[in-house]
């Protein structure tokens, strides 16, 4: 069974001088402004494609993690996840180059190790991260 979200963006004008907006077709964002502004320099209460991208991967780690520890019988109380994805230029163009997650979590009945192997199998399996085969992934993970 496939699984297809949808979202429209339009731009007007050029890059530098120009905007665009977005919209999820969920209805959850709509008329979300993005502006080169906000993507090179400033965000000024506006988004970039990089900010969307580290939240769906924190989102989704998150996500599976809660699912591989419950399958383990050690269903989260709390997971927290920071994620940051770092726009870089690089020889052939600005590319993604690291996406960087930070997770704490509280989980009864389990240690430090069990956790990271916890989270290194969510990281692994996370089909955002896998989207994301081209980028360096770190993770760090710790327990409250």
């Amino acid at each position: 069974m496939a699984i297809e979200r949808k979202a429209r963006a339009t731009w007007e004008g050029d890059l530098r001088s120009g905007a665009g907006r977005f919209d999820l077709d969920s209805g959850a964002i709509t008329g979300q402004e993005v502006t080169f502004a906000s993507r090179f320099e400033q965000p000024g209460g506006k988004t970039s494609p990089e900010e969307l991208i580290a939240a769906a991967e924190a989102t989704c780690f998150s996500m599976a993690l809660a699912n591989a520890l419950a399958q383990e019988g050690h269903a989260p109380t709390k997971l927290e996840t920071d994620a940051v994805c770092t726009l870089d230029q690089t020889d052939a163009g600005f590319r993604i180059t690291t996406m960087q997650l930070t997770v704490r979590g509280e989980v009864e009945g389990i240690g430090e190790e069990e956790f990271e192997a916890a989270a290194q199998q969510a990281k692994a399996g996370c089909p955002v991260s896998n989207a994301l085969g081209g980028v360096e992934i770190s993770l760090e993970a710790s327990l409250a």
